[in-house]
């Protein structure tokens, strides 16, 4: 999805880190209890240092509604995130993206055109009454309205499994799609029993999702053409490497790797499950990490007992996660000083009732 955020005055674009930090430090003093600032796991650390809180999207989202007394709640992360935000959060507080050009890769490999073409395809060839959409977390508000009005669930990475359970208890015929990561959905199908046999992955860009009728009737599962393009850079070589170096470590990863990576690992999960699982290894424990490079960082520093490396030699960090930076982070706390507000993300009132509905569904069921 293209947005467009406009250029930076000169005061901000040519500050040095330090003037910035000053004028960071300053707005967060002046604004008080009236400013709430989420950082995200993967949010680099001269951002961090600055949040009043830092998880993953559905967690600090969760946390923004509980503040009361705060009327500017700053996101510093992406896009979808920014959204979840403004459907949890009251109607009178707003949320804030320090950059607009801050979206996610794989959120944008699903649209609402693109979903409801597939929904109008299957519904010619199978009974739609039995498909149960599931969108994960990451992903644009449209598509979890889509899914709350379908009778379906979000999902997160730590709970995928008990909500592709409930929507498959909910018939003997139900029939899953699945969006917009594939490797979520296809390791949550392997965990829960079912094989390649079961799944049929769906291209937005050919007919039928590349599919032949037959192949669609038959599918439990149908897996949307999305991936996270930095989880998607780990492969079986990089696991490989490692234990080739270390052989009494361990390799731990995300979901949103593809299933040969994760059926590799020896342990795979949520951000918030590779967190706390590093955290409370004994001593000299070694891992090497497959998820995002500023959070790996983050944990070898903060565990300095063990040894915590990236399995990817060549480190690449979240492109649009990244664009967060001192400069914005200054430019819109001054803003919000002087009285303005900008880069404010806001759902319409439709589309935010219909995606709390699906993200009231998913707290049901887990």
């Amino acid at each position: 999805m293209f947005r467009m955020q406009k250029p930076l005055p000169s005061k901000f674009s040519e500050a040095d880190n330090s003037e910035l930090i000053d004028s960071i430090k300053k707005s967060k003093d002046i604004l008080g209890e009236k400013l709430f600032i989420l950082g995200h796991h993967y949010q680099r650390d001269e951002i961090i240092q600055f949040a009043d809180a830092k998880g993953d999207s559905l967690a600090l989202s969760k946390l923004a509604a509980k503040q009361a007394k705060a009327k500017y709640i700053v996101f510093c992360g992406v896009h979808f995130m920014a959204e979840a935000a403004d459907i949890l959060t009251l109607d009178d507080q707003i949320v804030i993206l320090p950059d607009l050009n801050a979206g996610c890769s794989m959120a944008d490999m699903a649209d609402i055109d693109q979903i409801s073409q597939c929904w109008q395809d299957l519904q010619a060839i199978v009974d739609i009454q039995n498909v149960v959409p599931i969108t994960y977390i990451n992903s644009a508000a449209t598509l979890k309205a889509f899914v709350g009005q379908n009778g379906g669930s979000v999902c997160t990475s730590s709970n995928a499994k008990s909500v592709v359970k409930w929507a498959l208890d909910k018939s003997p015929d139900s029939k899953i799609i699945f969006f917009p990561d594939q490797h979520l959905g296809r390791n949550t199908a392997f965990e829960l029993g079912f094989d390649h046999s079961d799944m049929v992955l769906w291209d937005p860009q050919l007919d039928l999702g590349g599919n032949d009728k037959k192949e669609l009737t038959e599918a439990k599962f149908i897996l949307w053409k999305g991936h996270c393009s930095i989880h998607q850079r780990f492969s079986v070589a990089n696991i490989n490497e490692f234990r080739q170096q270390y052989s009494t470590g361990q390799v731990i990863v995300h979901p949103e790797c593809s299933h040969e990576v994760v059926e590799k690992a020896d342990l795979a999960g949520s951000t918030d499950f590779i967190i706390k699982t590093i955290t409370a290894a004994p001593a000299g424990a070694i891992f090497g990490v497959g998820t995002e490079i500023h959070l790996v960082n983050r944990l070898a520093n903060e565990n300095t007992d063990k040894t915590v490396i990236s399995l990817d030699p060549l480190i690449c960090p979240c492109a649009t996660m990244f664009r967060i930076d001192l400069k914005h982070l200054a430019w819109i706390l001054e803003l919000l000083v002087e009285g303005q507000v900008t880069n404010q993300i806001k759902v319409n009132e439709k589309t935010k009732a219909m995606a709390k509905l699906a993200l009231d569904r998913m707290l049901e069921i887990v």
